[in-house]
């Protein structure tokens, strides 16, 4: 069975008010099934997190959270991210952009320097935001990890715009190109005096 338009406004609501209400608690999948009365609740809750801007964190943003439970960190919803991006269009950004995060250099599906239960998710971001004049067009798209998209990167400073390139670059390379860096690069640096290693 169908559910109204009506029906999926009200369990949206009823989710966001839940949320709300309980900022800072994990909540887990049952206990919002009940809320939302809908079947469709996990396509609301993602509406949440992607539409509306909440910051419902999931197991893949937290390793303390389990598969099934989530988290609203925040009650004030952060700008919405690259809306309306067709998928050929957010293909082709990451294909640019060497599937690197713009500022610190991540590479999507690497392990998450914040957990490393987590793999790194990549997104597309508006360099200068649509409310600010910004546009969907692809000079103003860059790549982000979530991470840095959300504004905790910990690094004392992205990488130069020189490493940037190289790690698109190795990215794009066939796995044969990249083990042949990876030969290299480990012949390079490897000393049996530690204190000859190089400063990273």
């Amino acid at each position: 069975m169908t559910e109204s338009k009506k029906n999926k406004e009200a369990g949206l609501k009823r989710l966001r008010e839940y949320f709300l209400a309980n900022q800072g608690r994990i909540i887990d999948t049952a206990e919002l099934r009940d809320v939302a009365m809908i079947l469709t609740y996990q396509r609301r809750i993602r509406e949440l997190r992607g539409k509306e801007g909440y910051k419902i964190l999931t197991h893949r943003d937290r390793d303390y959270l389990k598969p099934g439970q989530y988290l609203l960190e925040d009650p004030h919803p952060m700008p919405v991210i690259a809306t309306g991006i067709d998928q050929k269009k957010r293909a082709r950004i990451l294909s640019r952009n060497g599937y690197t995060c713009q500022v610190c250099g991540a590479g999507g599906g690497e392990v998450d320097p914040y957990g490393s239960s987590r793999r790194v998710r990549l997104q597309i971001d508006h360099i200068i935001p649509k409310k600010e004049g910004g546009t969907d067009q692809d000079e103003n798209l860059r790549v982000l990890c979530s991470t840095c998209n959300e504004g905790r990167s910990n690094l004392e400073k992205p990488p130069d715009e020189l490493v940037l390139n190289l790690l698109e670059k190795i990215r794009r390379a066939p796995r044969k190109v990249q083990l042949e860096v990876l030969r290299f690069l480990k012949s390079k640096f490897e000393c049996d005096n530690p204190e000859e290693r190089p400063d990273t």
